[in-house]
């Protein structure tokens, strides 16, 4: 078989030699039966490349650390080999799971308990935001895995009875880098000092920053590293584009789209909490089903949102970045970054949430005048130029009144809410938020819905 570059005479890479006989199932890489059928009834076909990479030498018992980027399979190629573990060796505490978000640590507890649900694995969620004491009492049962929030697994280290990390023998820091530059490290440490020195452990991280690498010596035995993207990528089948506009005319531009893609569902990400809440008002008065995911949100209205999204009840998402990292929600098919990241890698974690597991999908952004030179950044760091979105001006125009009345509306239940919450000190998730909407709009509510 000749090899990828051989017949347009570019230079093969020696790399990508080993690429014409690759395992094309979880079997071929060492997974044992159950778990292959747990697979296979999870819809997972064939692995991913990290799975390729990083299963194998996992299962031989050596540290790893995963370079791969959103949307890779990562969970998976931990999740495997532990549970595998698992079953040769059954022990309660038997691995801990590090992630730097709360939704990301729900989303890992899922695929453990999907993959082991046929061999009885206990997992356990311990993150904030969440009562303690029945976190205390679902550790006393101790579960064979626990995925955490590192500060708040700290807490419970250091202030409940009768747990400890003695016994464990696989720890994973996922997403390592975001844990890091969320300054969880002094807590991080402190966990590192109450568990075995004689474990497993998998590090994974969409980047190599030197935090990582100064954890990577601390935390890891001679590991081997599997890497699967070298350098800042956005999947391929993904359709990437821009639009330029004068920054007064956002919302309206916004609606143009949304009307324009219909029948696709939206991740729309804003900078702030405020923004993001005030813009699904803004679209809720216009008729669309939005629903905000932000931090000021409480767990489980976070939770509630990003269900009912999942389950596709609402077809757009209004997210800070909180949402933009490691979520998997299956069905993305437009990313629109309403604000402009001001991190450039965000960039690529906030589009990697469409175009996932070889689907295809589109990612717009909106650049205004105050945003160019953040988006040339971005240009550099994934090193092509974007399309401009195709547009008609005249269109948007026609709906710059009504869009007016929906920013009216919206302001006025920002305020009412933030009345309400000061007197009752909850969080309002924007379904309950009508009252204002009916009063004032009385008998053009039907007018306007069908827009």
């Amino acid at each position: 078989k000749m090899a990828a570059g051989e017949e347009d005479g570019s230079p093969v890479e020696p790399e990508q030699e080993p690429a014409a006989e690759e395992p094309r199932s979880f079997k071929d890489l060492g997974v044992t039966d159950v778990l292959c059928e747990a697979c296979d009834q999870l819809g997972w076909k064939v692995p991913t490349k990290i799975q390729i990479e990083a299963i194998p030498v996992a299962l031989q018992g050596r540290d790893v650390i995963g370079l791969a980027e959103t949307g890779s399979g990562k969970t998976g190629a931990f999740a495997l080999p532990i549970l595998q573990a698992l079953l040769e060796t059954p022990q309660r505490l038997f691995a801990l799971v590090l992630t730097p978000t709360r939704e990301l640590a729900f989303q890992i507890s899922e695929q453990f308990e999907a993959l082991g649900s046929s061999i009885g694995v206990q997992s356990t969620v311990i993150v904030g935001g969440i009562d303690t004491m029945s976190q205390s009492l679902a550790l006393a049962k101790k579960p064979h895995v626990i995925i955490a929030t590192p500060g708040r697994l700290v807490d419970h280290l250091e202030n409940t009875k009768g747990f400890n990390l003695r016994a464990l023998k696989f720890l994973v820091m996922d997403e390592a880098d975001r844990i890091l530059n969320m300054d969880f490290e002094t807590e991080v440490d402190k966990i590192l000092k109450v568990i075995p020195r004689d474990r497993k452990t998998f590090l994974f991280s969409a980047t190599m920053t030197k935090k990582v690498q100064k954890l990577q010596r601390a935390a890891l035995k001679n590991p081997v590293k599997c890497a699967v993207s070298s350098k800042y990528q956005t999947v391929e089948k993904l359709q990437q584009y821009y639009i330029f506009i004068p920054s007064k005319f956002k919302d309206s531009y916004l609606v143009y789209i949304l009307n324009e893609l219909a029948g696709n569902s939206f991740m729309i990400f804003c900078s702030t909490c405020n923004n993001t809440q005030r813009t699904a008002l803004l679209l809720r008065n216009l008729g669309f089903t939005a629903i905000p995911l932000h931090g000021q949100m409480s767990q489980n209205k976070r939770l509630g949102s990003l269900n009912k999204f999942k389950a596709k009840a609402r077809s757009i998402l209004l997210a800070t970045d909180v949402a933009s990292r490691g979520l998997d929600i299956p069905h993305v098919d437009v990313v629109i970054n309403f604000d402009i990241p001001t991190h450039s890698k965000d960039y690529i974690h906030r589009v990697g949430r469409t175009a996932r597991a070889g689907r295809s999908g589109k990612s717009i952004t909106f650049v205004t005048q105050y945003d160019v030179e953040l988006f040339q950044r971005i240009e550099h760091l994934i090193g092509k130029k974007l399309p401009a979105f195709p547009m008609q001006e005249e269109e948007v125009m026609m709906l710059t009144e009504r869009v007016a009345e929906a920013q009216r509306f919206a302001r006025m239940e920002l305020r009412e809410q933030g009345e309400k919450k000061r007197s009752r000190n909850d969080d309002d998730d924007t379904e309950e938020a009508i009252g204002v909407r009916n009063k004032v709009a009385g008998g053009k509510k039907k007018k306007r819905k069908a827009f």
